[in-house]
């Protein structure tokens, strides 16, 4: 049997979480960024406006146990707006957000304001410029993952995000990998 292979992956702005689009529109996959072996599969999702940790294995066994609900997600939101504590406060509570056609409490999870404003480069697109008005950073981990959960928690509080990086999966960090950077590794130690 041969061994299989994993990789740490800064996921740039515009690319999908994938190896194969079936539709006709052109998008950018994750197999133009590297040479990755056959069967490669990305655990779990980013969507394409977001970017950060992406980890990508060949073992369908590690990709359940880091998509358990075991496993921290953290992520570092750019939001319009100063974020207020109060309305950090609402999103570690949990809060409901609109999820299959219907409404969804969020479990209670961490948030934090980053008071420093992260170096994760220049985004594939411009965000927008100082005339909108303030923009802040906040940190909210989450161990589950509904679709595009961190944003409508945000939204649900006033404070929409323009900008979303993942930074850590359980004891795996981003770290100063550069976006559309690969690092292959022996294990995930999650």
């Amino acid at each position: 049997m041969s061994e299989h292979r994993h990789f740490i992956l800064h996921k740039p702005y515009g690319y999908l979480s994938q190896f194969i689009y079936e539709l006709k529109r052109k998008k950018k996959l994750l197999g133009e960024l590297h040479d990755f072996p056959a069967g490669t599969m990305a655990i779990g999702r980013l969507d394409e406006d977001s970017e950060g940790l992406l980890l990508l294995t060949t073992d369908g066994k590690m990709s359940e146990i880091v998509r358990s609900k075991k496993v921290d997600k953290e992520y570092y939101v750019q939001v319009d707006g100063i974020i207020t504590q109060e309305a950090i406060d609402e999103m570690k509570n949990g809060v409901e957000i609109g999820f299959d056609g219907g409404k969804y409490k969020t479990k209670k999870c961490e948030a934090r304001l980053v008071t420093e404003i992260p170096n994760f480069g220049p985004r594939g697109k411009k965000i927008r410029d100082e005339r909108h008005g303030p923009t802040s950073w906040a940190s909210i981990i989450v161990n589950e993952g509904k679709f595009r959960q961190v944003r409508k928690m945000t939204a649900a509080v006033g404070f929409p995000t323009l900008r979303l990086v993942r930074v850590r999966i359980g004891s795996v960090y981003l770290n100063d990998l550069k976006a559309g950077e690969v690092k292959e590794v022996d294990a995930f130690e999650v």
